[in-house]
């Protein structure tokens, strides 16, 4: 082998490695371009999730307005039933109170048919 050969071999080597490097930097591209795709498609992705979020805060904000108002109602209603037993309580007592008093007059007779 003379200079010359060894010469061609280094030409050759050379072209075989700067081949090798554009296909390897070939590929290397297309993988940045697909990850690239990745987080633009991440990006978006994020942005609907984060309206849809948005939309679900205040769907349970106007629900929470809502329950407040019925707990309000429930507590006005329990505050009524009370007053309600507390007088369905006295009427009882005052009938159970005029009963005694009627029994004890026994020329009368009550009765609770017309």
């Amino acid at each position: 082998m003379n200079g010359e050969d060894l010469k061609k071999i280094e030409e050759a080597f050379k072209r075989s490695v700067g081949v090798l490097s554009e296909d390897f930097q070939h590929k290397l591209d297309i993988v940045v371009e697909g990850q690239q795709i990745i987080v633009e498609k991440m990006d978006r992705m994020e942005e609907r999730i984060e309206g849809r979020i948005d939309q679900v805060d205040q769907r349970l904000m106007k629900v929470e307005v809502r329950l407040d108002k019925v707990e309000k109602k429930v507590d006005t209603i329990e505050k009524k039933v009370d007053s309600l037993d507390k007088k369905i309580d006295a009427v009882a007592e005052n009938l159970a109170a005029h009963r005694a008093d009627t029994e004890i007059h026994k020329g009368y007779k009550v009765s609770e048919r017309e």
